[in-house]
């Protein structure tokens, strides 16, 4: 069972300062403010070290897709295969961030990959600046944390940066208009970059002048849905195109066939497996178009808009519970390399209103 502490509060005030309005659930809560989910220093190194791991695994099942020509297996657009493959070959260094869901890492519960939010990553603001907001306003406890994402993601910025005019590049952000949590996303990733004194400009999406001459464009916005989008020649995407296939769950299926004997991959496949699973679809979002499944019984099962999208199906793992019967599951971020969690709770089927939960390191 996770073991919490208790902490001071962000104040609504403080909160609405950092622009989240966008998350309540129903009693108008943002996140749970009030308490600290306490790792140890041994647990957030076993997270570091799972998902550069994993990550590394992520790396050569791209490899063997491109190899194999798997792209119809893991649901890609065909006009997006060929940009896929030039992608992966000249713009490898220049995956900005994402997210890994996994479960387990407390209450002595082993790793497991859920997934790998590659493309566009969420609960940016939430673990990269509240929880440590939240350390700073509680730091008589004399807690840690594993919290390095905005310096992380800064200094690949300069990293990125420096493949093309060094410091002088060009960045473009863009989000969709009228999506609040986007937007605030996109332009903490902007102050990133500027506090690295990088070039930066940000525009709707609907209103993007490609004419302007960018280095580099950051689209909060799926690859997926953006099949016959054609860029400017002259600009590199970020997330660039070949962190598709990390973002489809059929990389799951395709790890676990290189990779069985990983102890972070849960079994998976392109068709229904023996054991409890949870079915779910290649591009699915929010926890939408999942059924969890056992002995041909579907048991819970969540509606969306994702049902056009090919199904992959993975092992059931039972996600740690505190005492209220609430599932927890951790978030990692990797920017050149593992750099942070935030912690997720809420329902077996974790949604878009799950809460956020902080973390606190016993020093």
């Amino acid at each position: 069972m996770p073991k919490f502490i208790d902490i001071k509060p962000l104040t609504k005030e403080q909160l609405d300062a950092m622009g989240y309005t966008w998350h309540r659930d129903s009693d108008g809560e943002y996140i749970l403010k009030d308490k600290f989910l306490l790792l140890s220093e041994a647990e957030a190194e076993a997270y570091l070290n799972a998902a550069n791991e994993i990550y590394a695994m992520y790396e050569a099942g791209a490899a063997y897709v491109i190899e194999k020509n798997l792209f119809d297996a893991l649901d890609i657009p065909k006009s997006l295969v060929e940009t896929i493959k030039r992608s992966f070959k000249t713009e490898r260094g220049k995956h900005l961030y994402g997210r890994f869901d996994l479960s387990g890492g407390i209450d002595s519960k082993e790793i497991k990959l859920i997934e790998f939010n590659a493309d566009t990553p969420t609960l940016l603001l939430e673990s990269a600046v509240m929880q440590q907001m939240m350390l700073l306003l509680n730091k008589e406890l004399k807690l840690g944390q594993f919290n390095n994402i905005f310096e992380s993601i800064a200094k690949q910025f300069v990293k990125i940066s420096k493949q093309k005019k060094g410091l002088y590049s060009k960045f473009l952000f863009s989000s969709v208009r009228g999506i609040e949590e986007e937007r605030v996303t996109v332009k903490l990733l902007e102050d990133m970059a500027k506090s690295q004194g990088l070039l930066t400009a940000f525009a709707y999406l609907e209103e993007c002048d490609m004419e302007v001459e960018y280095d580099f464009w950051f689209k909060l916005y799926p690859w997926e849905d953006m099949p016959n989008f054609q860029a400017n020649e002259k600009t590199t995407m970020l997330n660039p195109a070949y962190t598709l296939l990390y973002q489809s769950k059929g990389m799951l299926a395709i790890l676990y066939e290189l990779f069985p004997e990983s102890p972070y991959l849960l079994k998976t496949a392109f068709t229904p497996i023996k054991e409890k699973y949870v079915k779910k679809r290649m591009f699915g979002r929010e926890g939408a178009n999942i059924e969890i499944v056992e002995d041909e019984k579907v048991l819970k099962e969540t509606k969306g808009i994702y049902s056009e999208y090919k199904a992959v199906y993975q092992e059931y793992v039972d996600f740690v519970r505190d005492k209220e019967g609430q599932y927890y599951q951790a978030g990692v971020f990797y920017s050149g390399g593992a750099c942070g969690v935030g912690f997720r709770r809420g329902a077996e089927i974790l949604d878009d209103m799950s809460e956020f939960v902080a973390h606190g390191i016993k020093k």
